[in-house]
């Protein structure tokens, strides 16, 4: 027997109701060697998760009832699912829906139609990203103090308030601090390599996080470079 046939395959809950659509989409899937969990709307899909926590959620925007941006929202607010990735499937291509799909907790964003080759890549690299690694310790900077096995950051005790990539880019800095950062990189490193957006979205989430850090004049930490990136300084926030 093959060593990697003792490990269990990732189960993807595919929640899509289009049915052509979901032929597709299981077909890759299995030919990819996921699991698959599959689901009509968001109601059905909730109770599956009942059942079972997948590796990764792949689903559609245009859902009946509630979309697909509103069942992110439900599963990025809750203890119980919020570890979970997604990935969201639209026809949607404008960069203000992007913003929209990312401000929602989606991990990435998938525009149809899609190669089948990118989207299995681009599922692949969000269940990497998702795989606990060695920087799951609290990291704390003057006070700042960053925790991401609770996903909390806080301010001399004080909850600071982060939509879930403005945190995934203040961990980003809090473990890379010093070193200058081009816009391409950040998007390597915070969004993936896969997630094929604009770079000035780099500086839509700089703004805000700065804007999140500043109420507690931790503004500071995030400098720009002109022309060249960003850079985080660590205990110089002034």
């Amino acid at each position: 027997m093959r060593e990697d046939s003792l490990v269990s395959a990732p189960t993807i809950m595919l929640v899509e109701d289009d049915e052509a659509i979901r032929e597709l989409l299981r077909f890759v899937l299995q030919q990819n060697n996921f699991d698959i969990a599959e689901f009509v709307d968001a109601e059905t899909a909730i109770k599956g998760l009942e059942k079972k926590h997948p590796s990764l959620i792949l689903m559609d925007w245009m859902l009946p009832g509630m979309n697909g941006v509103q069942l992110t929202e439900k599963l990025k607010s809750s203890s119980f699912s919020r570890s979970i990735p997604i990935i969201l499937l639209t026809a949607r291509g404008e960069e203000e829906d992007k913003v929209r799909a990312f401000d929602c907790g989606a991990d990435d964003y998938v525009t149809k139609p899609f190669s089948p080759r990118e989207l299995i890549a681009r599922i692949r690299a969000v269940i990497r990203r998702a795989v606990p690694h060695e920087g799951d310790d609290p990291i704390e900077v003057d006070g700042l103090l960053l925790n991401p096995i609770l996903h909390a950051v806080t301010v001399r005790g004080d909850t600071l308030e982060l939509g879930p990539t403005e945190f995934r880019l203040l961990h980003f800095f809090m473990t890379h601090q010093d070193r200058v950062y081009s816009r391409n990189q950040l998007l390597d490193w915070v969004w993936g390599a896969n997630a094929f957006i604009e770079e000035r979205t780099v500086d839509v989430y700089i703004r805000r996080l700065r804007a999140a850090l500043e109420k507690h004049s931790y503004g500071g930490l995030i400098k720009t470079v002109r022309g060249v990136g960003y850079q985080f300084v660590g205990t110089n926030r002034r």
